[in-house]
């Protein structure tokens, strides 16, 4: 073992801003994992192998036999809501889990009840809900929350606190004078500055007490200069944005094969039909900026057309979501490719993706949680690009680099990433120490 790890003894507080249908999915099948209920299929910690050394050694363990992972059968849970149904309550009205399922859990479901949370309907405006904070300042609702952050801690007896945003996407929101530093975001925390939503108080609150901190949503959030330095500053792990599951999980599978291939393409059209909260909230322009915006930079930064112009310099890139409230949160993902190959003949791929939202989000809110963890047990703070993986839209080191979006460049990162912390050597593919015996 890496002496510079920290040990993963102890309890492991994850608390979730936003408890609703990712929240519950996810909290509901940690329980069920540890009853034997189900498995935790889709988690890279829990099922995902890594190869050590040669091809020919054979070895490759699972990941969490490889490198000390927080217990997933000693986490506690916790976070705000703006409604207070308990995570049971919240778990039937979100309609993503079966009853037959949900009773097995009650018990331990309906213990968790969400703290009051801080929220503006001005950032998403088509929510509101009566289970929320009064502060006379933002700085104010900042405090609220590290007390909260406190007081959980104490009250589940945690050794160690992770927080993943599994709230609503916000209205868009452009980098500008008040999250340049950390001094004057702190001052428009106490004068309101409205540039500064919900989920940015989160991270602030979550870094000034030292907790590492994952933003599912495309909102701003932590990706401000003036948090990524309160990150370094505090010694805390970040990442996001936006949890890569639907289509965008597609087309960081597809686009990459297709650029590899060295075929071109003309136009990528991408339509979803989504009926639950998050769907709502998508519904109002502003809020779908912000997740357009998200979902329109893949391309571009897996294909660049500035390098490759005869293949995509004319690519016409389309996103749309549409809010269809029968279909819940099963979301519908079509994309229709025009690609051309050889001497410019046109050629079609068609992908009908009939997906669940939560189902495919709830495992990585596990992993984030777990790596972050373990990245700030091995001493890594500020934007950890290595957890690129699991995100749209992936915060960078270096302000203004461009994301990678490849996910199997991103995949072959993390597992370098661990195998550098394991002081094993990292994997090239180069091959050229094999010989035919």
């Amino acid at each position: 073992m890496n002496l510079n790890i920290k040990s993963a003894e102890g309890r492991l507080g994850i608390l979730l801003p936003g408890m609703g249908a990712v929240a519950t999915t996810f909290i509901a099948g940690v329980y069920a994992v540890n009853k034997g209920i189900s498995k935790p299929i889709g988690s890279t910690t829990q099922m995902g192998r890594i190869r050590i050394g040669k091809r020919t050694d054979n070895n490759t363990p699972l990941i969490k036999d490889f490198i000390p992972l927080a217990d997933i059968k000693n986490i506690a849970f916790g976070g705000w809501d703006l409604f207070n149904d308990n995570v049971y309550q919240s778990a039937v009205n979100a309609g993503v889990l079966d009853r037959y399922t949900l009773e097995q859990l009650k018990p331990e479901l309906e213990a968790i009840k969400p703290m009051k949370a801080v929220f503006d309907k001005k950032y998403v405006i088509k929510l509101d809900g009566p289970n929320v904070k009064t502060g006379a300042t933002k700085m104010d609702l900042a405090e609220q929350l590290r007390q909260d952050i406190r007081d959980f801690k104490a009250k589940n007896n945690c050794d160690r606190l992770v927080m993943v945003w599994c709230g609503s996407t916000e209205i868009y929101i452009q980098e500008s004078a008040v999250h340049q530093t950390i001094e004057s975001l702190e001052n428009g925390l106490r004068n309101n500055d409205e540039n500064i939503p919900s989920s940015m108080i989160y991270a602030y609150a979550a870094l000034m007490e030292k907790v590492p901190y994952a933003n599912g949503a495309p909102n701003l959030s932590a990706d401000i200069p003036a948090l990524v330095a309160l990150a370094k500053q505090n010694n805390v792990p970040i990442c996001g944005k936006d949890f890569k599951t639907g289509q965008t999980l597609i087309k960081t599978i597809v686009a990459p094969g297709l650029k590899t291939r060295n075929l071109g393409i003309a136009g990528w059209f991408s339509t979803n039909i989504l009926g639950n909260r998050d769907g709502a909230v998508l519904d109002d322009p502003a809020s779908f900026k912000t997740k357009e915006v998200s979902k329109l930079s893949v391309l571009e930064d897996i294909l660049e057309p500035e390098k490759h112009p005869d293949l995509y310099k004319d690519l016409y890139h389309k996103v749309r979501i549409d809010y269809y409230p029968p279909r819940g949160d099963n979301k519908e993902g079509w994309d229709n490719i025009d690609i051309f190959g050889w001497m410019g003949y046109p050629m079609q791929i068609k992908i009908d993706f009939l997906c669940r939202d939560s189902i495919l989000a709830a495992p990585l809110v596990l992993d984030l949680a777990i790596f972050l963890d373990l990245a700030q047990r091995s001493n890594m703070s500020g934007v950890q690009e290595w957890l690129s993986f699991y995100f749209k839209s992936p915060q960078e080191k270096a302000h203004g680099l461009k994301p990678m979006h490849d996910i199997f460049k991103q995949e072959m990162k993390l597992q370098n990433t661990l195998r550098h912390l394991q002081g094993e050597d990292l994997i090239t593919h180069l091959g050229l120490n094999y010989e035919y015996l």
